[in-house]
């Protein structure tokens, strides 16, 4: 993806180099936060999981949320690195056999591939408890109330009213021809789309984002969670396991509800270019500063795994 279509307004902007800088401090950052204790064999598989790469792009929309309202990468770290604990614990169970039953995650064996089926549901279970104690014990010079918000947010995120709760509908969803695009929708905005918002509205709320920034906020982080899906469910079709570093076509393997089965190929492209847009024009009113999650959420339309 080049500058240009990533932030027309500003062609000085290297987005690259801006994820590439990001994706460096939150690698150091992640690194740190998570140290090997015992049992040994815990830690291992949490670490395995958690360090094995990826866009990092949950950790650097909560880093330039917080940057776009006055905060600092300090304030937000924490969060953003609790963010990808359970971003990585979805991941480990979604690759389950009893979920999505994947070998390959990020072009390595899936956790369980790895250390077995119990010690990946524990590895879960480990990240997603550690990222609430993390952000508790480990941010600072932000507003106590503030990091309350944050942590609510995170629970309502991933519980039965987010990711869990989308997950169930999804498994439902299987082998059911008559799904709905309403279904779907509600599928892949809490699956997926709810832990991007919160990644957003958590770094805006550690930078002291007033109301009405939070509800622009979080319509460009509806939009951005959503197009996203939808591409992965065009990759899923259009993609080969080692542009995706995991399995294609498994949403086609197991009759999965997804846009384009529902939609066509190309009416799919075409909604998740209409959440893009509507994204960008959210970010518009901060001018020049706004840039960087101007250029993410184009990033999201564009990115090929």
């Amino acid at each position: 993806m080049t500058n240009q279509s990533a932030c027309p307004q500003n062609l000085t902007f290297d987005l690259e180099a801006y994820l590439q800088a990001r994706k460096a401090i939150v690698e150091k950052a992640l690194d740190q936060s998570l140290a090997m204790g015992e049992p040994a064999k815990i830690y291992e598989a949490m670490r395995y999981s958690l360090l094995a790469g990826g866009k990092r792009l949950r950790p650097i929309l909560c880093l330039a949320s917080c940057e776009l309202v006055g905060g600092t990468i300090e304030m937000a770290m924490p969060t953003a690195c609790a963010l990808e604990m359970i971003h990585t614990m979805s991941l480990i169970h979604d690759d389950l056999p009893a979920m999505d039953n994947d070998d390959y995650r990020r072009g390595k064996l899936t956790n369980h591939k790895k250390f077995g089926e119990d010690i990946a549901i524990l590895a879960g279970d480990g990240l997603l408890s550690y990222a609430f104690e993390y952000i508790a014990a480990y941010t600072r010079e932000v507003d106590p109330n503030a990091v309350l918000k944050v942590i609510a947010k995170l629970g309502h995120t991933v519980g039965a009213t987010g990711l869990v709760g989308g997950q169930v509908v999804d498994l439902a969803s299987e082998n059911n021809p008559d799904i709905s695009l309403e279904t779907l929708e509600y599928i892949h905005t809490h699956k997926t789309g709810a832990l991007l918002e919160a990644c957003v509205v958590s770094g805006a709320l550690l930078g002291g984002a007033k109301e009405e920034e939070l509800a622009g906020l979080s319509r460009y982080a509806y939009n951005i969670g959503l197009a996203f899906q939808i591409i992965d469910d065009i990759l899923d079709i259009t993609a080969t396991q080692e542009e995706l570093g995991k399995t294609a076509g498994k949403d086609v393997a197991a009759d999965k509800a997804t846009y384009p089965r529902l939609l066509g190929l190309e009416a799919s492209k075409a909604k998740a270019d209409e959440l893009i847009e509507g994204a960008v024009a959210e970010i518009s009113p901060y001018g020049d500063a706004g840039i960087p999650l101007q250029a993410l959420a184009q990033f999201i339309a564009n990115r090929k795994n």
